[in-house]
């Protein structure tokens, strides 16, 4: 299952359109730009982004690229480890 990652229009000021056009050139990822994702509060203090439909957060917009990277990463392995379970 290839990873959905939304952001919010309205979230770019903190730099997310960055992480969102350099995640968009990995064709494994869908990514999706949403006028309004709801989460007005968060939207407002921080960058932040959907990761299956998970909110993900940061400090900053380089350590949101990493920490939604890493969330994708973990998903796969979870995925990885029930397909293992042969059930």
């Amino acid at each position: 299952m290839r990873p959905i990652i939304e952001f919010c229009a309205s979230n770019m000021h903190h730099g997310t359109d960055r992480v969102m056009n350099e995640l968009e050139q990995n064709p494994e990822f869908d990514v999706i730009e949403y006028g309004c994702l709801g989460n007005c509060g968060q939207c407002m203090t921080e960058p932040y982004a959907l990761v299956n439909g998970t909110i993900v957060e940061a400090p900053s917009p380089e350590a949101l690229l990493q920490k939604i990277l890493d969330k994708i990463r973990e998903e796969e392995e979870n995925l990885k480890l029930l397909d293992d379970l042969d059930l």
